[in-house]
């Protein structure tokens, strides 16, 4: 059995015929195996193009119910569309601004904060997402963060003529009305500072009069307590009031009247 010439040893003769015919050989082989890679490799983009199209496909039905849903009310059922959709295609921003949005007509906030937040990172040169944005932060009472985020949507599509005349104007009427309500409780903060500090008067408790009336009140508790009042029925009926003094300590006679304190 001949052998193949790439197992000949160094040094042995090969004809030369011999030779290129199995060099002929192996780059057809050599060829045969790139073609194999190469298909192996179109195949699996090919299969990844696909699967990206049927999840792209799927998730855009997905949004379009949601939508539907959300149309007639039906939120929470449409947040579920949304959410499958979102596990499909997660890098789209239009379904997390939708979502903001329904979350605001369900009263929750910090949600739909989180969602249209999550639109704006993936769009940033979406305006509609910047609008929601503004008015998530609005139903948190983040007034200036609301006004930022309608000046971006503004800035992006200047003739918006909703942001401008009803978003940011809304905005911007709630900002003044805080700054005049925090100017109103300071002042009346420091007024009731001010009434404190003059409701305390500054007594001089050392001084000669403070000094004189505690005296004289002390010599008028002394002479009262030095003298015993009673009062005195008779037998008749008549009623007396008797000061007894420590000096006269007579009394009328018992037979004749009733003591009663």
């Amino acid at each position: 059995m001949a052998s193949f010439g790439w197992k000949r040893k160094i040094g042995e003769k090969v004809s030369k015929a011999t030779s290129q015919q199995f060099e002929a050989e192996a780059a057809d082989d050599k060829d045969l195996g790139d073609d194999d890679d190469a298909n192996w490799v179109h195949a699996a983009k090919r299969r990844r193009e696909i699967l990206l199209e049927d999840c792209v496909r799927k998730s855009k039905e997905l949004k379009d119910e949601g939508a539907n849903l959300a149309e007639n009310r039906r939120y929470r059922e449409a947040l579920v569309k949304w959410d499958e959709a979102l596990q499909l295609t997660p890098e789209d921003a239009t379904l997390y601004e939708m979502k903001s949005q329904v979350l605001m007509s369900l009263h929750e906030m910090f949600p739909a904060v989180h969602a249209a937040e999550m639109a704006v990172q993936r769009n940033p040169r979406s305006w509609d997402a910047w609008q929601t944005l503004g008015r998530a932060q609005l139903g948190l009472g983040e007034i200036a963060l609301a006004i930022r985020s309608f000046q971006v949507s503004l800035h992006i599509f200047p003739m918006n003529p909703e942001v401008w005349k009803e978003d940011l104007s809304w905005a911007r009427k709630l900002q003044e009305q805080q700054k005049a309500t925090k100017t109103e409780s300071m002042q009346a903060l420091a007024k009731g500072k001010e009434l404190a500090q003059e409701s305390i008067p500054d007594y001089d408790f050392e001084s000669d009069e403070i000094v004189a009336v505690c005296a004289a009140i002390a010599e008028k508790e002394k002479a009262l307590s030095a003298a015993k009042t009673m009062v005195i029925v008779s037998a008749s009926g008549t009623v007396e009031t008797v000061t007894e003094q420590d000096n006269c300590p007579a009394t009328p006679d018992e037979t004749l009247f009733i003591r009663a304190r």
